[in-house]
């Protein structure tokens, strides 16, 4: 089927377009954080993400070309909690042309399945309280405020 979007796991093939995906992120982020150096910053090690068994990289495709992503990791949870491992959500695009068409929300729903299977009960993400939009696209999803990271620069 023609024009049909696909959700799959990346691959290593896929990183020049998903390292492409992270500067527009860090792009879209600088406005809510002074302290991001200038030029081309690195969040994330793709690769390192593509091929850890810790880990999953999740993208959607239309007709061969990347349009959206998301990445789950495994962490190690503060040891007062009730719960030993969580997934950390991150690297969460999806091209302009394609905003509104519910492409965050399949690939959340694949990433929470991979972190069932991993046995984990506990997702969370980091989201900058200004970004509103964001917000509001993960509590659709589920997601509820729960922290609030503060910062005193002097």
């Amino acid at each position: 089927m023609k024009n049909a979007i696909k959700i799959r796991k990346a691959t290593v093939n896929d990183l020049s377009t998903l390292l492409k995906f992270e500067q527009e992120i860090v792009r879209a982020e600088r406005p809510f954080d002074p302290t991001i150096r200038a030029g081309s910053v690195n969040y994330y090690d793709l690769k390192e993400l593509i091929t850890s068994e810790r880990a999953a990289v999740i993208v959607a495709e239309i007709n061969g070309k990347l349009i959206a992503s998301g990445s789950a990791v495994v962490k190690s949870a503060k040891a007062y909690l009730d719960h030993e491992l969580y997934a950390y959500l991150g690297f969460m695009y999806t091209d302009p042309d394609f905003r509104g068409k519910g492409l965050n929300k399949q690939i959340i729903q694949e990433l929470r399945q991979w972190a069932a299977k991993e046995g984990l009960s506990e997702i969370r993400l980091t989201v900058y309280e200004e970004n509103i939009g964001a917000i509001r696209a993960y509590e659709k999803n589920g997601f509820k405020k729960h922290l609030v990271e503060m910062r005193l620069p002097f």
